[in-house]
């Protein structure tokens, strides 16, 4: 089995987790709500990604692991709820492991489809933040995006990692764990010492 499906399938229960987690600590929702929170946030990246570049069918669609992975994720944000909401950095820490996956997933798909280099560092950052940037408009909070937090910055950083170690013939399994290493890494040191990226305009 290739790292790169492990990867995705792991990266979407994650993404699930977060989901379901989210919808219930802000609208306290029945189990349809929060499974659809968890699947919109699990897929939402993918799909637009696959839809940009033209590959079908989507891959949850092609493949019902994905949908068992959404599944086993809700459930498991479901029976631990309470030992999760309790962990400091819940959110962080399954949203970080999600996005470190699918930037590299997304990456990695976009070059295969032949796409230029800058081009698969977008997709595989929209694959990992586009999911979230939902979970957040659905339960009507700020995108993490639009946060101080260096969220799609760490993203494109992994991105540029896995296509520059990719370029020089790096083994492929090396060049997705390095990549997400790289992604996790970045999150939880700009976490850790505050650090974030400039202001657009400094208000007066």
């Amino acid at each position: 089995m290739q790292i790169q499906y492990i990867l995705e399938v792991l990266g979407t229960g994650f993404f699930a987790i977060s989901g379901a987690l989210a919808a219930n600590d802000k609208a306290q929702p029945d189990w349809f709500g929060a499974s659809f929170i968890g699947f919109i946030t699990a897929i939402g990246g993918g799909s637009l990604r696959d839809i940009l570049l033209g590959k079908y069918p989507l891959v949850w669609i092609s493949d019902i692991n994905f949908v068992y992975a959404i599944i086993i994720g809700v459930i498991l944000a479901s029976v631990f709820f309470k030992t999760l909401i309790k962990l400091r950095r819940t959110f962080f820490l399954f949203d970080t492991v999600g996005i470190a996956m699918f930037t590299i997933v997304g990456t990695e798909k976009a070059v295969s489809l032949g796409v230029h280099p800058v081009i698969a560092a977008i997709m595989g950052m929209f694959s990992a933040v586009m999911g979230g940037v939902i979970r957040d408009v659905l339960t009507n909070e700020i995108p993490v995006i639009f946060k101080k937090e260096i969220y799609a910055t760490a993203c494109l950083a992994g991105a540029i990692l896995y296509l520059s170690l990719d370029y020089f013939g790096c083994e492929r399994n090396t060049n997705f764990l390095l990549g997400a290493l790289l992604i996790i890494s970045i999150r939880i040191v700009s976490l850790k010492f505050n650090l974030c990226l400039p202001k657009f305009i400094k208000k007066e």
